[in-house]
């Protein structure tokens, strides 16, 4: 593949014309923080749903992050499925299957239940991730794609910083229970909301072109294979945060959720600064090198009896690295494909390894911790974010220059 910007399938000069349609990039890009929002909505009430549920600290694990089961063997699938019926009937059908699963888990009653239903909201939650950068993609000009896919991938940070805001109020005033149905109402009020907003007529079709190969493919998936890593290491930071909170530093549920909260927001900071540096004609393999600030952030947080503000710090450098390489993902994807209209498929590579990584992120982080401590997941941390950045110098040298959108 020559190492140039996808090109773009529609008219020549038509992406320069293209005015961004800002308003209905906001509202995408809400749906899918609603989605983030149902993603971690169990972290801050988790110790209250385990005492309730009888859960271990690894079986809670799995039900944070088990409605990313699906996207784990079915992102790429689902990409091909996205193109086929359209992303934004996709986006919308996945809002509502998302808020119908979130309604009936408050009925839950053991662990099996629950990974069931979790498992039904995980089909909901990767229509939504795949199909918000599709339309993202189609709504931005060419000269914001970087920047609006770079704000694209601060959702889930704000959804997960949402969440345990709400979830750390609401719960302690609703209980865990109330806290999930009124989520579930808000994920409904969301559909309709995505569905009035989105282009109609010729806006509202599947990709033309070609189907993607495998050969296609071969960038987008190491990009994706370094968005994998980077989730398994840093997702787990942010939605366990509470737990070890409460656990060894003795604060109350509610504090815990606002701590954890405003740790998740940083990772958003991470990810808008990566549009910054793209604009400014960064080139993507010494933007990728920001992501090692994670190896010594890691031992601040984990490596023993560190104090509070110690271990937050840490935490904050883990958030951050997590939007920032997460955006840097999304970023540089349209430069991987051959083809913009690719993207959807494109997406599914990236989905199915972010989901992997949130997947099995959570419950590995759990089992380690209760085996050998808190102070065995810095080397963990360290290794895998060494990988990752290895994974996007190598993307760095195939993109050879800054992204389009630079300009």
């Amino acid at each position: 593949m020559d190492p140039r910007p996808a090109s773009d399938p529609t008219e020549p000069g038509e992406g320069v014309r293209q005015r961004s349609q800002w308003v209905t990039i906001v509202i995408v890009y809400l749906g899918g923080v609603v989605a983030a929002m149902s993603f971690g909505k169990f972290a801050s009430v988790g110790p209250v749903v385990a005492e309730q549920l009888g859960l271990s600290l690894s079986q809670l694990g799995w039900v944070i992050s088990a409605v990313t089961g699906v996207g784990a063997v079915a992102g790429l699938p689902a990409g091909y499925l996205v193109r086929r019926f359209g992303a934004d009937r996709s986006l919308v059908a996945g809002l509502v299957l998302i808020a119908a699963a979130s309604a009936v888990s408050t009925a839950a009653g053991d662990f099996a239940w629950m990974l069931a239903v979790r498992g039904a909201e995980g089909i909901g939650y990767l229509l939504v991730t795949i199909s918000c950068p599709v339309l993202i993609l189609r709504l931005a000009g060419e000269r914001d794609r970087g920047t609006a896919l770079s704000i694209w991938a601060t959702f889930v940070p704000v959804g997960l910083g949402a969440s345990m805001l709400g979830g750390g109020a609401l719960g302690s005033v609703l209980g865990w229970r109330g806290w999930i149905a009124v989520l579930a109402g808000l994920t409904f009020v969301m559909a309709p909301l995505v569905w009035t907003r989105l282009p109609r007529g010729a806006g509202r079709q599947a990709a033309a072109g070609p189907v993607p190969q495998a050969r296609a493919l071969t960038w987008p998936s190491v990009l994706a294979a370094s968005f994998c890593l980077t989730a398994l290491v840093t997702i787990p930071v942010i939605v366990l945060l509470p737990t070890l909170l409460i656990d060894q530093q003795g604060r109350s549920a509610a504090a815990a959720g606002a701590m954890t909260s405003a740790i998740s927001l940083l990772s958003a900071l991470g990810g808008l600064a990566v549009g910054v540096l793209l604009r400014r004609g960064a080139p993507v393999g010494v933007v990728a090198l920001f992501g090692l600030l994670a190896v010594p952030a890691g031992w601040l947080l984990f490596g023993g009896d560190a104090p509070l503000a110690a271990a937050l710090t840490g935490a904050g450098a883990v958030s951050l690295v997590n939007g920032y390489v997460g955006a840097l993902a999304f970023a540089a994807l349209p430069l991987m494909l051959e083809r913009l209209d690719h993207a959807d498929v494109g997406n599914g590579v990236i989905a199915q390894a972010g989901s992997l990584g949130s997947l099995l992120g959570p419950p590995l982080f759990g089992l380690l911790a209760g085996e050998f401590g808190f102070p065995a997941l810095g080397p963990v941390i360290a290794v895998g974010m060494l990988a990752a950045v290895g994974l996007l110098l190598l993307v760095g040298r195939r993109a050879a220059r800054p992204l389009p959108s630079a300009g």
